[in-house]
């Protein structure tokens, strides 16, 4: 065993942490969030509204229930790297296939142990996510001012479309249905309506939401264009989750979004989707200090009074005080009272900042897919 770093963090500020190094080698570069969850942290990594960031987990076992191809989220990790407290941990679960360690190696991920999460996460609060390299060198040699300079030019994800850089290349059909004892993953058979969801991002599993609330599901790439969506004759449209600045993916969304909306059909958005819809419908957004990342985020239902515990990854913000006439508030945050919510007044055009489909997380949302698959199922009676 290396009685000596075998890695290191550095923010942009200068402030150094040394550990121990696993995974992939090399540097990696990017901004440092935290994340509050006790479990999923392969389906964290694996979120591709991750890219472009670093993740500290608040929570010290990480590693425990090792990995498994059910769980990705994507194909590959996204996000750039982790921070732990404590050296990775044995597998010990009857599903895990590979050892976290393995599973980063061989995805290029770079992470680092032996640190302590509650003084970065503190910092992270305190000043906002800064932009931070991550090097991972065996021998324990690290260029620190090289580091440092590479932190201080990061050009951050304000103003940033990384949605073109994790969506699809084309369009596809989804059938596979949420997992289940004993079986899995089930397909969905027989006739149903048609959603179109664009895929900014899109995780497995809130497709996997959508076919099990039983809608067939064509999944279209980010940059696909009002004509292209509305060609598929849909009885609904979805807006995905995703990373970056909703304004700059918003560039071109937004103008296919407010074409969507004219088509007098139900919209579901979550996460960035949610922002984008709010974008299109007047809306703005803005950067937070330090974003919602967690499994644990109290969230009210201003209509029912309920309140839902939610799974949450998001840098940006609805800024609720510029929602039109028209559009209601529907869910706040119980932390700090950022908007988490909105709906069109009269009609089946609704849209969330959390994560229903639960992945990781408490699974109190997922009534909003069936009120969708409710409302495309109108729609599609409607058209018929």
């Amino acid at each position: 065993m290396s009685d000596h770093p075998t890695a290191c963090l550095v923010l942009a500020d200068g402030t150094i942490f040394y550990g121990k190094g696993f995974g992939a080698t090399g540097i990696r570069v990017a901004e440092l969030c935290f994340n509050t969850a006790m479990t999923g942290y392969q389906e964290i990594m694996t979120d591709p509204s991750y890219a472009g960031q670093i993740v500290t987990f608040t929570f010290p076992h990480i590693g425990n229930t090792g990995t498994t191809s059910e769980d990705d989220e994507t194909a590959d990790p996204v996000a750039e790297g982790i921070v732990v407290k404590w050296d990775v941990t044995e597998p010990s679960n009857w599903r895990a296939q590979a050892h976290l360690v393995d599973w980063m190696t061989r995805t290029g991920r770079v992470g680092i142990g032996g640190v302590d999460t509650r003084r970065l996460t503190r910092e992270i609060r305190q000043q906002g996510a800064p932009h931070v390299a991550l090097a991972h060198d065996p021998d324990g040699n690290f260029d620190i001012e090289a580091m440092v300079a590479a932190a201080r030019g990061f050009a951050g994800l304000e103003g940033v479309d990384l949605a073109k850089d994790v969506t699809c290349a084309q369009s596809y059909r989804w059938d596979e249905m949420r997992w289940a004892w004993p079986e899995g993953y089930t397909k969905r058979e027989g006739a149903a309506p048609k959603v179109v969801a664009l895929d900014y991002g899109a995780k497995r599993n809130i497709l996997r939401c959508l076919a099990s609330a039983g809608m067939d599901v064509t999944v279209m790439p980010a940059t696909a264009t009002a004509e292209e969506v509305l060609a598929q004759s849909p009885d609904g449209v979805f807006l995905s989750n995703g990373p970056g600045d909703p304004a700059a993916t918003g560039a071109y969304a937004v103008p296919m979004i407010k074409s969507v909306l004219e088509a007098e059909i139900p919209v579901f958005g979550i996460c960035l989707g949610h922002q984008m819809l709010a974008l299109a419908l007047g809306a703005r957004t803005v950067k937070m200090n330090h974003g919602h990342h967690g499994a644990n985020h109290p969230v009210k239902d201003l209509t029912t009074g309920k309140v839902e515990i939610t799974s949450m990854n998001h840098g940006f913000t609805v800024d609720s005080q510029t929602l039109p006439e028209g559009v209601s508030e529907t869910h706040v945050s119980l932390f700090d009272g950022s908007n988490c919510g909105i709906a069109v007044e009269g009609k089946p055009i609704f849209s969330v900042q959390h994560h229903p489909e639960a992945s990781p997380g408490p699974q109190d949302s997922f009534y909003l897919f069936e009120r969708f698959a409710e409302a495309v199922n109108a729609s599609a009676k409607a058209h018929a």
